[in-house]
């Protein structure tokens, strides 16, 4: 009976997650394109059958899953971007479903299975979860923790009838069905690990040997091969890039990737905009916190980074159980991605960004987990007094930011409606309205008329905010 009730508690925490996300996003957002859905609009509408856009040498690049919602969502429910911000409500579901499958199999107690969904469904990620066009980003992140899962039980003894199947199919449904650009770190993670755990048990660490590691590996490497060569077909259009070499950059501000990185590490303790109303709030208010804060912040999350990578060989957990190593080293990586991707808009605070916090916080929850996991087993008060500042860092900081967007949430609606009174009336604004109104890459001379473009088309076929019209 125990059990029983503890199963129902660990899986109903993920339904009451999704809820609360699905109720954030009703009261935040208005079902309106703008931004990403203005090129998306104009590439894949109105005809989502289409063949000829589906076929494109950079497939993979495009997240293929993404036509399927697309045309599901056309079909039946005249293009809304509620849709699409369901699905990734249901995406974030679906990680912490997985995780309390992983905690239930571990005994995480309660108390620490509840400080992870805190941080799991934290609105950290407001910018992720407001912006449909990127729902299928949280439903890659939950297969990668799926697959993680699996690997830990096969690791670990424990596995199942397919486990060692899906070690071979997994990468190619979610390297070239639904990862994207997410994939390059997944397919490190997974290349890392089977190393790791090969030469861990040449070393003699493990009685029993397998020597499927290599396969395993062939078959992460090779749809990552695949991904990238897809993308070389790929145009890159970033808007307000700069045009130099990384060298020339990096040259001209040595200390840039070590403010970046910092800088990145902060916005998992505080958002991004929490933070900057409490060091550079709007006259006349005064600064609550002086400029340092951000780097302390930050120097604070790579320090215990270090810490639970230290715990991790301090106690030989990832001779049980290496999901915890495996979230650590996605974690920190992924903040390295987002530096050398984002370098060349030659801004520090990019990435603090809300829209990163996804791909951050794989990181942050491995270090709660090597915590919690390790828990009665750390040895010296002082060390257990670190572990607990780092747990209580994390918990704290995402609470506020939660709650602080909660409070902000009615003003995004009012955002959001204001954008829809322009589009109902876009036939009679001019193309600098229509491009200031609807957010889409203000620096090109033909921002105005792509979202002009885009609206004629949802008019013409009656879609999103012309439904009723």
């Amino acid at each position: 009976m125990k059990q029983t009730y503890r199963k129902a508690l660990y899986f109903s925490i993920p339904v009451l997650g999704v809820l609360f996300c699905l109720w954030y996003i009703k009261t935040a957002t208005f079902d309106i394109v703008y931004t990403d859905y203005i090129r998306l609009v104009n590439s894949y509408l109105p005809d989502v059958w289409n063949p000829d856009k589906f076929f494109v040498p950079d497939i993979l690049t495009r997240i293929p899953v993404n036509y399927l919602a697309r045309i599901i969502n056309v079909t039946f429910f005249g293009y809304r971007t509620t849709f699409d911000m369901g699905l990734g409500a249901l995406g974030l579901g679906l990680a912490a479903v997985v995780f309390a499958c992983y905690s239930l199999r571990r005994s995480v107690s309660a108390p620490w299975f509840l400080i992870m969904m805190a941080v799991m469904f934290s609105l950290n990620k407001w910018e992720m979860l407001t912006n449909g066009s990127g729902w299928a980003h949280f439903l890659a992140i939950g297969c990668f923790y799926y697959h993680y899962m699996v690997i830990d039980r096969v690791w670990s003894g424990e596995e199942k009838k397919a486990d060692r199947a899906l070690l071979i199919i997994l990468p190619w449904i979610i390297t070239l069905g639904t990862a994207g650009p997410y994939c390059a770190i997944y397919s490190v993670t997974l290349l890392l690990t089977y190393l790791c755990l090969y030469i861990l048990e040449w070393k003699g660490r493990r009685k029993k040997k397998d020597n499927r590691y290599i396969l395993y590996s062939i078959s992460a490497l090779i749809p990552l091969l695949l991904y990238m060569w897809s993308n070389s077909y790929a145009v890159e259009d970033h808007a307000d890039a700069v045009n130099l070499s990384i060298g020339e950059a990096f040259g001209m501000d040595p200390v840039f990737p070590v403010r970046f990185l910092i800088k990145s590490c902060s916005s998992m303790v505080f958002g991004e905009e929490v933070l900057n109303s409490w060091i550079r709030p709007e006259p006349p208010k005064a600064p609550v916190l002086p400029e340092w804060t951000v780097y302390a912040l930050g120097i604070a999350v790579i320090v215990c980074y270090l810490f639970a990578l230290w715990l991790n060989f301090r106690y030989r957990m990832y001779e049980k159980t290496v999901l915890p190593c495996m979230l650590i080293a996605a974690g920190g990586m992924n903040h390295l991605l987002i530096m050398v991707s984002r370098w060349i808009f030659l801004k520090d605070e990019y990435g603090m960004s809300s829209r990163y916090a996804l791909q951050y916080q794989v990181g942050i929850l491995g270090i709660i987990l090597t915590i919690a996991l390790l828990w009665k087993k750390i040895n010296g008060s002082a060390v257990k007094a670190a572990a607990a500042l780092c747990c209580f860092i994390f918990l704290a900081g995402n609470i506020c930011t939660t709650y602080k967007e909660m409070k902000k949430a009615p003003y995004r609606e009012e955002y959001g409606e204001r954008i829809a009174a322009a589009a109902l009336q876009f036939e009679t604004l001019s193309d600098d309205e229509l491009k200031n109104a609807f957010d889409y890459r203000k620096s090109r001379e033909d921002s105005g008329q792509k979202v002009r473009s885009a609206l004629e088309i949802l008019k013409e076929q009656k879609w999103n905010v012309f439904r009723e019209q």
